[in-house]
């Protein structure tokens, strides 16, 4: 039988379906990002630095297009979304209060998904740490405690933390891309594969 549950089990299950579905779906730019980090270091490394930015604009549209279909759907289905995980009515209704900040973070995690492999393939992962430092511990955390339990939006005021971070992060490192010196890239990339040919053959 079907009765009304208490706030908190109501919140914890809530958010329990929402980021699993979540994370279900970030493996799907996941992977397009590990395929963009590896093949823009091979194009990088191999000297085609104007490829390699071809490449980028690629998986970015790409991603686009994937996050923005799958939202769609998301959204249009958001009144019978939660029946895949519960019959609890209140737990239903509340899936479909929150389908909308889903609908976001499925396309702000894919984009700072397709950032990070794009910068991960010119080498600079420290810069995609620093960038998760900053958009996450400094921003996202805070904005989330704040809309969470200061402004009282309980478990939506938590997911508004995580989408800032998100999208801060993905602005972040989507200004490291635009300004990235490509040949410069590519002259570095390959200055490390002869010095780590040297090593081993002991020449350097």
């Amino acid at each position: 039988m079907s009765g009304l549950l208490p706030n908190s089990k109501l919140e914890t299950s809530v958010l329990s379906i929402c980021l699993s579905s979540t994370s279900l779906h970030y493996n799907i730019p996941f992977g397009i990002s590990v395929a963009a980090s590896t093949r823009i270091s091979n194009e990088l490394g191999a000297g085609n630095p104007r490829t390699a930015q071809i490449n980028s604009f690629i998986v970015v549209a790409l991603t686009v297009v994937e996050t923005v279909i799958a939202s769609t759907i998301l959204f249009c289905c958001r009144h019978v979304f939660g029946y895949a995980y519960s019959n609890e009515k209140d737990v239903v209704n509340k899936v479909t209060e929150v389908v909308p900040l889903m609908c976001l973070s499925i396309i702000t995690d894919g984009l700072h998904a397709i950032a990070c492999g794009i910068v991960r393939g010119i080498g600079w992962q420290h810069i995609g740490a620093y960038a998760n430092l900053a958009a996450y511990y400094l921003i996202g955390i805070p904005a989330g405690v704040l809309c969470g339990f200061v402004l009282h939006l309980r478990g939506q005021g938590l997911w508004v933390g995580m989408l800032t971070g998100s999208s801060v992060q993905g602005i972040l490192l989507a200004f490291v891309i635009a300004f990235t010196n490509w040949k410069k890239q590519a002259i570095g990339a390959r200055e490390r594969i002869f010095q780590g040919t040297y090593a081993e053959s002991g020449l350097y």
